[in-house]
């Protein structure tokens, strides 16, 4: 028992004092931090804190300006770029690390095939694949190309990577941000077998309830600085969170805005039909917060993407303060006062290789020219309007967006957005991978917006968010709404109920 307990509190990575800088700007100050055996380890913290960038030193992707890593008791400099996975370091990227062109078998055993005779073993690699695959309760065809997955698939694709790779330690940067529970929960069965059998694990997270869950301790990191380690047991969440952005969070939502049931209907929706989401409809009024809920896969995006143009519908029509928008034309959308927010912003939403001002105004750019030339000077006014109503905070404003944290980015996204004054804004997962105190921030901002007039569609896998947030919830199973809840029916049991198929369907 006491060799188990030795073993146990064994440190088997180590950081002593690491700095780090980019030029002039320091991220990181004398960080230390430890990885035992057999352990999770929870690194958490707001966006820009430093926990991705601690992450890199420790798995050999950035080298720290000073300090040092420890290997087993020893002194070590780790292999660049991925490197460290031959000292059995692996890490599960928040940015996906997989090649679109390759099938999920060659994803899997990219750098580590299989031969036979000098010959690759493809149906060795595709069983083991399968197998692998197969524990995480995951249905993605082994066969199929990366660039046909959706955004949870290839997170899955890349956590059956990292687990196929007998790893020592392994580093999950958000792991859970695009999962669904019933995924969140397999993967955890994974950790928690594979934590018995000696690997680690460091869980980099913004979820406190799953930091809650599956962490043994809990280490808080502010503003590139150390603030505390301690045992998962003598925490909660509350305590993380005031740790995380050094106050209290006594109002994590804004008092909801009612509008008025007779105030003007901005968007009705009517009978709209896609290749998955069947004849839905429903009004958006002036003011309103209006939640859409359900389970992942229910078809909410893709609605939601129909309504903005962004998608064909095959039926129904989409009216904008009561004219009707062609379908798949999303400039007219934007034009009639309709903008989308999506839920990928680094995919879909910024040019990470370029500075925040062209970001910002890459779909208002008309507004920014002047006889018949871009205007520096506009530009740089709607900037500092846009850092200003938005709280974005950059240390030097010709930062590249893809170094920015992922708190500045949605703000920034949101800036975007609103650079064309719309008057309905669609809002798809407006808080994922951000930390609590930038979700305070994001959700007093959806609040203020509506307090303005404008109207707002919230697309929300967190229940707490669209319970917290809207006054009306409605709720898509399988492509269809299934529910439309106000007041008191606004609660996660009776969500989950319709979302579940445990409550009768609307009528058609």
């Amino acid at each position: 028992m006491l060799a188990e307990e030795s073993r146990q509190d064994l440190p088997i990575l180590v950081a002593k004092r690491i700095s780090k800088s980019f030029g002039d700007v320091q991220v990181l100050f004398s960080i230390d931090f430890d990885v035992r055996a057999g352990e999770v380890h929870a690194l958490t913290g707001e966006n820009g804190a430093g926990k991705s960038t601690l992450v890199k030193i420790l798995s050999g992707f950035e080298q720290p300006t000073s300090g040092q890593i420890l290997l087993d008791g020893e002194p070590v400099t780790l292999p660049r770029n991925g490197a460290a996975e031959a000292l059995g370091i692996v890490v599960i990227h928040q940015e996906f690390n997989l090649a679109e062109h390759l099938t999920v078998t060659e994803s899997l055993y990219l750098g580590h095939e299989v031969t036979r005779f000098g010959v690759l073993d493809r149906k060795f690699m595709r069983t083991a694949a399968r197998r692998v695959l197969d524990q995480l309760g995951s249905r993605i065809d082994e066969n199929a190309l990366i660039s046909s997955l959706t955004v949870a698939d290839k997170q899955m694709v890349e956590i059956a990577k990292a687990i196929g790779r007998k790893a020592r330690v392994v580093f999950m940067d958000e792991p859970t941000a695009v999962l669904s529970r019933e995924e969140t929960d397999i993967l955890f069965e994974q950790v928690r077998r594979l934590r018995a059998e000696g690997t680690s694990f460091v869980f980099v997270s913004h979820k406190l309830d799953e930091v809650m869950e599956i962490s043994d301790r809990v280490t808080v990191l502010r503003d590139g600085q150390w603030v505390k380690t301690a045992p998962t047991s003598l925490l909660d969440s509350e305590a993380i969170a005031q740790l995380m952005v050094g106050r209290e969070l006594s109002s994590l939502y804004p008092a909801k805005h009612e509008p008025n049931v007779d105030e003007e209907i901005v968007l009705s929706v009517k009978d709209v039909s896609t290749g998955y989401v069947e004849a839905t409809s429903f009004d958006l009024r002036r003011g309103e917060i209006l939640g859409f809920s359900g389970l992942i896969g229910s078809g909410r995006t893709e609605l939601m993407e129909a309504i903005a143009g962004l998608r064909p519908r095959q039926s129904g029509e989409v009216l904008i303060n009561g004219i009707s928008v062609a379908a798949g034309d999303f400039r007219a959308a934007g034009r009639a006062g309709l903008a989308y927010m999506t839920k990928d912003r680094k995919g879909k939403g910024l040019l990470l290789g370029e500075g925040m001002t062209a970001n910002l105004t890459l779909q208002s750019i008309e507004q920014h020219i002047k006889h018949g030339y871009l205007d520096p000077s506009s530009e740089a006014e709607a900037m500092a309007r846009a850092k200003r109503r938005f709280d974005i905070r950059v240390r030097d404003d010709r930062v590249r967006v893809g170094r920015m944290s992922g708190g500045n980015q949605q703000k920034l996204l949101l800036a975007k957005i609103m650079e064309n004054q719309p008057q309905i804004v669609i809002i798809d997962e407006p808080t994922r991978g951000i930390d609590v105190g930038t979700k305070q921030q994001i959700y007093h901002f959806i609040a203020a917006l509506a307090r303005e007039g404008r109207s707002i569609i919230v697309i929300s896998s967190e229940m707490p968010e669209v319970i917290g947030l809207c006054a009306r919830v409605a709720v898509m199973r399988e492509g269809r709404m299934v529910g439309m809840l106000e007041g008191e029916e606004i609660s996660e049991q009776v969500i989950m109920r319709y979302a579940a198929g445990l409550k009768r369907q609307l009528a058609s």
